[in-house]
């Protein structure tokens, strides 16, 4: 995805990260329920990304399709991306499905980065599972089975694994959009590891910390961030001083390398 339709997808997420937190997977069943339907009809992805038409009459057809099938929280995920500019018409549905994904993987953050990791284990064990067993790879993929009856299968190969590890795989192996089933699962992880990140801080510093140091420092983002990190130190001796932390998107910098290019652009200035 790239151009307007990734700027669009970067757009969505922001706007919309309150309401995929707390969707869950209700929100995230509700949002593949609308994909399969998106995927089925080429006129309407066309008239969900049309860019002749108006964004209320985009909208409109988004409420006389959904509204009726929808919660609020659906219709308004499925209406911010009507909203939205689109390079092709198949990236409204990709972006959904990236929605939904982050909308489970938002589930699994409840418990912390430990919820995270669980969700990527298992998601990963799936796919070696499966990798592992060409009678699996056939059985999962047969085009003339149900796709019901594949995600049942895939269901027990999960055994006691997690809601949203079963919402997803379900969802790779029924609905896999042209994709292979492992491919898209592991698309899932990568979406998983993006929130792992708001929980892991990256912290660059000249030299390195002593534990007392490091616990003034976790503390310290725990009071910025309002959450427990998990610090990630690397000692690069060229910071010069100071100390730089990314969590996220989200950079603190002290470092006196930073402060003295702040200066350099204010004098070129």
């Amino acid at each position: 995805m790239a151009g307007a339709s990734s700027d669009s997808l970067a757009t969505a997420r922001q706007e919309l990260d309150t309401v995929l937190v707390s969707g869950g997977t209700r929100l995230a069943s509700e949002l593949f329920t609308a994909l399969a339907a998106v995927d089925s009809s080429a006129p309407l992805r066309r008239a969900l990304t049309d860019p002749s038409w108006s964004v209320e009459r985009r909208t409109g057809v988004v409420g006389s399709l959904f509204g009726s099938k929808m919660s609020e929280d659906a219709l308004r995920v499925l209406n911010t991306l009507a909203g939205l500019k689109w390079s092709r018409t198949r990236d409204y549905g990709d972006s959904l499905e990236q929605l939904a994904t982050t909308s489970v993987a938002a589930s699994a953050e409840r418990d912390g980065l430990d919820g995270l990791g669980r969700l990527s284990d298992e998601l990963l064990s799936f796919n070696r599972a499966v990798q592992e067993s060409h009678d699996l790879q056939r059985a999962l993929t047969d085009p003339q089975a149900p796709a019901t009856a594949k995600g049942n299968l895939a269901e027990r190969l999960l055994g006691n694994g997690s809601a949203e590890a079963k919402l997803l795989v379900r969802q790779a192996v029924e609905a896999p959009r042209g994709h292979k089933p492992v491919d898209l699962i592991r698309g899932f992880v990568d979406t998983v590891a993006e929130r792992q990140r708001l929980w892991i801080a990256e912290v660059t510093v000249a030299r390195p910390l002593a534990p007392a140091q490091q616990e003034r420092l976790a503390a310290a983002l725990k009071r910025l961030f309002g959450r427990d990190l998990k610090l990630d130190v690397a000692v690069d001796p060229e910071l010069v001083g100071g100390i730089r932390v990314q969590v996220g998107d989200d950079v603190v910098d002290s470092s006196l390398q930073s402060r003295l290019h702040d200066l350099q652009r204010k004098m070129a200035g």
